[in-house]
């Protein structure tokens, strides 16, 4: 029997969920003995891959490098879950939705400071632009889960990494 193609992915976020993941110490050994993770930030791999089973992704939509990651995702999973409460919601990183437009802000904080040299940092590669709002997963790309929490603890991920390799999102609580 082949093993699962297993991905992880950041977006905009604090990488809390990926750290309880880690916190799932000693069944990470069952996990490897029944899937491969493909992509993760942990395992720094650059060009998420075509033909994955299962993909939590942790954080909100934030720039235009999320936008264009959260895409490829949903064309290349099977199962797409948000994973922890900033892809669920947009959390903490939704915070400055009431500030208004990033492109002030980005203004006043680069330019307006007391820097002499200030500027945007507009280079290609620097700073990805931001979105007008950071977005919850979903309301970029279908999600067919959700997995709540900040972050969630490390034994419901493994309850709902389990379901989910079991072919039953549905057991996400």
């Amino acid at each position: 029997m082949s093993k699962a193609r297993l991905a992880t992915a950041w977006l905009g976020g604090c990488s809390g969920c990926h750290m309880s993941f880690l916190d799932m110490d000693a069944w990470l050994f069952d996990l490897a003995a029944v899937a491969d993770v493909v992509y993760s930030p942990i395992a720094d791999i650059k060009v998420f891959p075509s033909d994955v089973d299962i993909t939590l992704v942790e954080g909100a939509v934030a720039n235009v490098d999320n936008v264009d990651l959260a895409r490829d995702i949903r064309a290349n999973s099977n199962v797409v879950v948000s994973f922890g409460d900033c892809a669920v919601t947009g959390n903490v990183t939704a915070m400055r939705n009431p500030l208004g437009d990033p492109a002030e802000i980005l203004e006043a904080v680069y330019v307006g400071s007391p820097d002499r040299d200030g500027m945007l940092p507009v280079e290609a590669g620097i700073v990805p632009p931001l979105l007008p709002q950071v977005l919850p997963l979903h309301k970029v790309i279908k999600v067919d889960a959700y997995l709540p929490g900040c972050p969630p603890p490390a034994d419901r991920i493994q309850r709902a990494v389990e379901a989910l390799l079991d072919g039953d999102p549905s057991r996400i609580t």
